[in-house]
Parts: C-alpha cells; structure tokens; sequence
C-alpha cells in the first residue's frame, strides 16, 4: 500500500524527466497534450480499458516522433499501472520484456529505466537487499549518462527501503540527495527536507522533529508542497497531544495506508494497547494485500500453462515433460497456498504482545524471501528448459535431451526437497518424541549412506567410514529417522567440499552412540556455530537449499531423545558435526 505513493511519485518523475535524446517541440501540440492528458486521467482512475488504450496511442505517437526516451518512460507506466493494482507477475514479465528490448537495441542510455521497475518489484514483493542493489545501480548508470538531475527520486528509494533497518544509513542517503538535489533540481529539495522531518519523529527524536516541522511550514506559506506533508501534519497533531486527531486524520486521509502511521502515532505516545491493535489491522491488511498478489501471480503462471496446452496436438512427444512441469507447479502452488494460510491462522494464535507479533512478521519476510529465491531459479530453470521442448521446430539430438532431461530431474528434485523441508521440519515442531521400534544394523546403514553420496562427492574427494563399533552393533531407534540425520549431515558435507575428504565416524561410550561426520570443506567460523542451526540461515548465499537443513536435523535427533552441534574445538581443515544418541 505504502509502495502505491511511492509508484505514484514515479509516474509524475516519469512523466516530466527531461530527455536527453532529441528536441521535444512536439510536447506543446494540442495532440500530444490530448493524448498525454488521456493516458493520465486513465492512470489515475485505475481503469484498466482506457489506460491502455491510451498508453498505447501515445506510444505509437511517440515512436513516430522518433522521441525513444519519452517512448520506453511510457512502457514504464505501464509497469506502474500493474503494480498498482497488485499484478506482481505481470509487471514482472513486462519488466523483463522492456530490459531485453532495451539491451537487444543498445540504448545503454535508457537502461536504467529497466532496472528502476526491477527495484520497485523486488522492494514489493519484499526482497529488501534485490531492491537496493537495484536502485544503486540505476544511480550508477544515471550518473554515467548524465541524468544527474533524476537521482534524488532514487536516493529517496533507497531511504525507504533502508529507514527500518538502519536510520543512520537512511539519514546518510537524505544528505546526499539534498546535495545533489540543491545542484540539480531544487524544486526537490523541499521534498527531501520533510521526509528527513519526518525519519526524526520514527526516531523519537521529537526536537529536531518539531524544528524541522517550523521549517516545513515556512515552505508551505511560501508555496512550496511535499507528498509527506499530510504525514507531517498527523505527527505535529500527535506530538501536540492531540493523538486521537492525529488518528482520525490518519484513517480520513490516508486510507488503509494509515495503519502504519497510528501505529507509530500510538508507539511515540506510550499509548501500548491502541499501539498493538492498531499493528494488528496493519497485519491483516498486509496479509489481505499478500493473498491478492499471490492470487494474481498464481493467476498469471496458469494462463501461462494454458499457451503450453494448447501447442499439445502439434508437439505430443515433448509434452511429456511439460507435463510434469506442470503437475510439480500444482503440487508448488497448493503447498505455498497452504503455508499462506498455515500462517495466517498462526499469527491470528500468537496476537499476545507488540513485540511478539513484531518477531512474527520478522520470520514472515524471512520466508518469503527464501522462497521466492530457491523456488524461483530451479522454475526458471525448467519453464526454459519446457519451451524448448514444447517447440515443434526445434531439432535436438538425443544427447541434448538426455541432458535437458537431466536438469529437469534435478530442478525437480530440488523443489521436491525443499517442500520435504519445510513439511518435515512443520511435523517435528507440532510432534513430541517419536516410538523407537526399529531394530537397526549401524555399520550397515552408514556404509549404506555413504555409497548413495559417492555419486554426488566432487571428483578427487574421498568418502570413508571410520567405525569402532562392532559389525553386530545394533540399536534401537526409529531407522527412517536415523538414516535421515545422517543423510542431511552427508549432503551438507559433499555440498562444501571441493576436495580432500569426508569421513563418516561412530562409537559407543556409556550407553551413548557418538556419529560425527568430518569434512575438509571451507569450515564454519565460531561465532556462527549456532547460527547455522536457525531457519534460512546459509553462510554461502551460491549454494543450493533454503538453510532448513541442519534445523530440521537437530529437531529430528531431539525427538529421537539425542543432540546435534559442531564441534568448535575441531582443527580443521572444514567442519565436524557431532550426533549423540541414546544406545
């Protein structure tokens, strides 16, 4: 909701940038405005019909005007325009349309366009760290092509992705925009001013806020306007005593994007109870806003699978493939469906403090992002790999297809695991401890377990077991759930080991059955040993997996009455992880 303002902000950018690719004589023609003025109140209206009726003519016009700057800022609106009305999936793929025309063309001048709409999609769809890396980039390339004046906009972006997380950072960004905006564009400067007014109330730093406030006002008398003015004036109200004004101007101005406002309003006037349920309406509406867009993404990926259908008579043999694409996306989208509301049921549980449910929407985001990453490139992978197959015309060798089939399985698996993951790890949390009826050979299972990873081992690294345990050694445990701890240690190590060893080792004292595995990897440093058991947690962001390993390894072993840690003391090279469990 808060990103439909800045969006808005952008199309008013977008629309009165200068361009820096030829004379724009024509902008004062009676067609021109009739046009523009169309596509904007169609903009506004949020009527789909119009808008795109209209962005298209003055796109046509605009191309005949030979004015490609003007031109690609329209095919930026339209972006806008769907996010706006929350269809993530296909701003999305117009986004990735407009970069690929853009560098097929070599119009590197206008390439930061591409990569601003990446930004704005990424900050919505809640990948904080993709949408600064984005922005930073679009100001990288502005001030390569000399569009200096277009960068405090920018800057402002960043702000608002950074102002959570770090303010001191964000205050840093406000600085530097002010700079380059008393350099280039002054009319943004006061923009800026009021939006650093405000970061001193979020702050609670209420006298610089209030001084900033006498500042922003002398603007206003002076006819200046700023988009956060309204937010200034709720806060001054607040700061005054007069929260309950504060509020109810918030919700009469702002709509729903005022839940975070109160909350912030209630927060600095210690009013604890109002605070919690005002956060409460903002998570309701937040997850409302989510499932729409899920909804529509969801939406958009099966009128996808529909284009593949409807090629099935002419390519019959390819779509067999294709076919299991699709069975594996439904089985990914019932999964994701039933998370969403796995979720929402249990944050509606644990409503029971302000700080509570803060954390809570801390490992909501967490999540998403996970997901959104590790879902994402092994679906790329086999969407790609589905369209090559489903083409009729394309001529592949039987030693392509083999390896196409090849990545198809192993993306396939890759999905397969991490839905395992997240189901096996759910089940551990909501289960106690597990019947031990299982009568199991250990030496047998280990040396079992290691033959199965050979075939996954780097060339040149060994796998060995080191056992004192007699060949007879039995125990009683659960075997699925034995054979899946030494599994998760066994992948973890040939995943981190490039050459050099792993060794699997196990011995019994004193009615504990001690199962270390040992590899020469990259290691893990002391101060993450623990940090690596948590959720999501991966200290090499390249590698394979969502970081559900290792957690879901020390919940099966405590149900099995046992422990897993690292052992710190160990002199490397690479890492030792230590299993105990009851004999």
């Amino acid at each position: 909701m808060k990103l439909r303002v800045c969006i808005t902000v952008l199309l008013i950018l977008l629309l009165t940038g200068t361009s820096h690719v030829r004379a724009d004589d024509y902008k004062d023609s009676q067609e021109y405005l009739t046009l523009r003025d169309s596509m904007h109140h169609a903009f506004n209206a949020g009527d789909s019909t119009r808008f795109f009726k209209a962005v298209k003519e003055l796109q046509d016009y605009l191309l005949k005007q030979d004015d490609l700057h003007a031109y690609y800022t329209q095919r930026c609106n339209e972006i806008v325009f769907l996010m706006n009305r929350q269809k993530i999936f296909e701003a999305y793929k117009l986004a990735q349309q407009l970069s690929k025309e853009l560098r097929e063309r070599k119009l590197d001048k206008e390439m930061y366009m591409a990569v601003n709409m990446m930004g704005h999609i990424n900050r919505y769809c809640g990948n904080k760290e993709a949408a600064k890396k984005c922005f930073y980039e679009v100001i990288d390339m502005m001030e390569k092509e000399g569009y200096r004046e277009s960068m405090p906009p920018i800057y402002m972006n960043i702000v608002n992705v950074e102002i959570g997380d770090d303010p001191d950072e964000a205050l840093r960004l406000l600085d530097k925009a002010a700079e380059i905006a008393r350099e280039s564009s002054p009319e943004r400067v006061f923009d800026i001013e009021t939006r650093r007014t405000l970061s001193y109330y979020n702050r609670g730093d209420f006298e610089q806020f209030l001084n900033g406030y006498k500042e922003y006002k002398k603007g206003v008398e002076e006819g200046k306007s700023s988009v956060h003015g309204r937010t200034m004036e709720i806060y001054h109200e607040a700061l005054t005593g007069n929260v309950d004004k504060a509020v109810k101007m918030a919700k009469d101005e702002l709509g729903e994007d005022a839940y975070d406002i109160i909350t912030m309003v209630y927060e600095r006037s210690g009013r604890w109870q109002e605070a919690y349920n005002a956060l409460k309406q903002a998570k309701e509406s937040s997850d409302s806003v989510d499932n729409v867009v899920l909804s529509n993404s969801m939406q958009g990926i099966q009128d996808e699978l529909k284009i593949y259908e409807a090629e099935r008579e002419a390519a019959r043999n390819q779509l067999i493939a294709l076919l299991a694409c699709i069975g594996l996306l439904l089985v990914l989208i019932a999964a994701l469906a039933y998370i969403v509301q796995s979720r929402r049921r249990h944050l509606k549980q644990l409503r029971r403090a302000y700080e509570h449910a803060l954390e809570s929407d801390k490992m909501k985001t967490a999540f998403i992002q996970n997901m959104s990453h590790e879902v994402r490139t092994p679906l790329n992978i086999l969407n790609g790999y589905a369209q090559i197959i489903a083409n009729p015309e394309q001529d592949t060798s039987i030693e392509d297809r083999k390896a196409i089939a090849a990545t198809i399985t192993h993306n396939s698996h890759l999905i397969t695991n991490l839905i395992d993951e997240i189901l096996e790890l759910s089940s551990n949390e909501t289960s106690g401890s597990t019947a031990k009826t299982d009568t199991v050979n250990c030496n047998k299972l280990f040396t079992s377990e290691l033959k199965k990873y050979m075939p996954e081992a780097k060339p040149g690294v060994e796998l060995r077991l080191d056992s004192s345990l007699p060949d007879d050694f039995t125990i009683q445990t659960n075997q699925s759930m034995l054979r899946r701890i030494v599994n998760i240690l066994l992948d973890n190590a040939v995943k981190y080991t490039q050459k050099g060893s792993v060794t699997l080792k196990a011995s019994e004292t004193d009615g504990m059955m001690t199962i270390a595995v040992e590899d020469t990897g990259c290691g893990i440093p002391k101060e993450d040993a623990e940090r690596i058991f948590e959720r999501f947690v991966k200290l090499d962001t390249f590698k394979e997996g969502a970081g559900l390993g290792l957690p879901l390894c020390r919940s099966v072993a405590q149900r099995l009455g046992g422990t897993v840690s690292i052992d710190t003391h160990h002199a490397g090279p690479g890492a030792r992880f230590v299993v105990k469990l009851p004999v």
